[in-house]
């Protein structure tokens, strides 16, 4: 592995070789079926534990383990986030999903020392013609950002396509989280803020791998982080979504590692 000439907030970035693409190729197959596998299974009346437990058995199944147990002392192989939550909601037994929530399942599965990265929201049941609104813009936040990513670009480009879109709908992309590199380390160089200006930041280069994750919400970007250090919310209580994948960078563009066997994308809404 080498090392781009630039820093992202004084940290190198890794530059990945075709054996580095085919490592992460497998881990990201298995983080895009355990979405697959769980789809079925988001639905009302079941626990966010339960649909935690079921993410757990699937991945170490698949011969990964859940990259997010013991990370920094979290204790569950997945993050579920549920209406106003933004981002790390912890899964519980009593926390029990209902029609017309709107819910985030992110998996991390770490797969022979190689970590795959993503993330859907999930509508349960009939949803609010907004709730909906806020899935589907999401989404193609998400995808616009992607779609920007080619040797050349900036960071700062991937960040403004994301934020034209939300903003298009009056919405707001969150600031206090970003995309990261990933790899064999879970979080690394460079981030991927999904806001900005055109034309600034880091330029992207072929063997960059990272993640772009927006998390978009109804009202304002605000968040704040509750008592158990983890589960963020909204300030103002509004709606959010987030989509996640995992991509590289090539010498002609991108190639996205994450997925859906099912669909041939990330299951947008």
């Amino acid at each position: 592995m080498r090392y781009s000439t630039q820093l992202d907030h004084g940290k190198p970035i890794p530059l990945y070789d075709e054996a580095g693409f085919a490592a992460m190729r497998v881990a990201g197959r298995v983080a895009a079926d355990t979405l697959d596998f769980i789809t079925p299974y988001v639905k009302p009346g079941v626990s966010t534990a339960e649909l935690d437990r079921l993410c757990e058995e699937f991945m170490r199944a698949a011969g990964s383990i859940p990259g997010t147990i013991d990370y920094h002392g979290y204790k569950h192989a997945s993050c579920i986030s549920v209406n106003h939550v933004v981002t790390h909601g912890v899964p519980s037994a009593t926390k029990i999903l209902h029609a017309g929530d709107i819910v985030n399942i992110d998996v991390t599965p770490k797969f022979q020392g190689w970590h795959g990265d993503t993330s859907r929201t999930y509508e349960v049941g009939a949803v609010s013609i907004l709730a909906a609104r806020v899935v589907r813009t999401a989404h193609e936040a998400m995808m616009a950002g992607i779609n920007t990513v080619r040797p050349g670009a900036t960071l700062g480009d991937v960040g403004a396509a994301i934020e034209a879109v939300a903003r298009a709908q009056g919405f707001s992309t969150v600031r206090d989280f970003c995309g990261h590199g990933i790899g064999q380390v879970m979080h690394d160089a460079p981030q991927v803020l999904h806001y900005g200006r055109a034309g600034t930041g880091v330029v992207l280069e072929p063997g960059m791998i990272f993640t772009i994750e927006p998390m978009v919400n109804a009202g304002s970007y605000q968040v704040k982080t509750l008592p158990d250090k983890w589960t963020t919310v909204t300030k103002d209580r509004s709606l959010s979504a987030q989509f996640e994948h995992t991509l590289a960078v090539t010498e002609t563009g991108f190639e996205i590692f994450t997925l859906s066997a099912l669909t041939g994308s990330l299951a947008g809404p």
